[in-house]
């Protein structure tokens, strides 16, 4: 729906289909893209930790395919920043930050090679992917509202490839770790 603007004089008219390089809703849509960098490119320094602490070899490569993936992800939001005229750019995200460090206490909090470690890093890797998961749908839904639509399948490709992760991620929790973590 075309939304109207005061320009002096006359009366201005944007359109959804633009890009709104000026507005407040694409700095709000930069400065997301500028979190989910940072989040992206510190994942790649945490997911080696807890691949490392996994037992199950089966949450092991797991993890490890996703890693390969979560390098891919950084390498997207590149082109994405390419795309949109910018230089790469991250932004502290607090709430990523948060969930890492959670999962490095399930780590230190729970005894070497066994299956409740397993279980709790796959709570924690879910938490992450769930993070990811909105925050990818809504940079895709603001990048289409915006006529981004190149930006808007890049992220959506990512979308995809997060929530195939958190459905890994519980095929492996309801095929073994969770029984195995439950008899200990």
């Amino acid at each position: 729906m075309p939304t109207t603007k005061s320009a002096g004089n006359g009366t201005a008219r944007r359109t959804a289909s633009e890009k709104m390089p000026d507005s407040k809703f694409h700095e709000l849509f930069m400065d997301e893209l500028k979190d989910i960098y940072w989040a992206e490119k510190n994942l790649v320094k945490a997911l080696p930790k807890m691949q490392k602490a996994a037992t199950s070899e089966e949450l092991s490569t797991c993890i490890g395919n996703h890693l390969e993936e979560t390098k891919e992800h950084v390498a997207r939001l590149e082109q994405v920043f390419e795309l949109l005229g910018k230089k790469p750019q991250a932004k502290k995200c607090e709430a990523m930050e948060g969930l890492i460090a959670e999962g490095q206490e399930v780590v230190a909090d729970t005894d070497e090679d066994t299956a409740v470690r397993d279980a709790g890093i796959i709570i924690a890797s879910q938490k992450i992917e769930h993070y990811e998961i909105s925050a990818y749908g809504s940079l895709r839904t603001l990048a289409n509202v915006m006529g981004h639509s190149q930006v808007a399948k890049l992220l959506e490709q990512t979308l995809k490839e997060e929530k195939n992760a958190d459905s890994l991620l519980t095929e492996v929790a309801e095929s073994t770790v969770n029984e195995e973590a439950a008899a200990e």
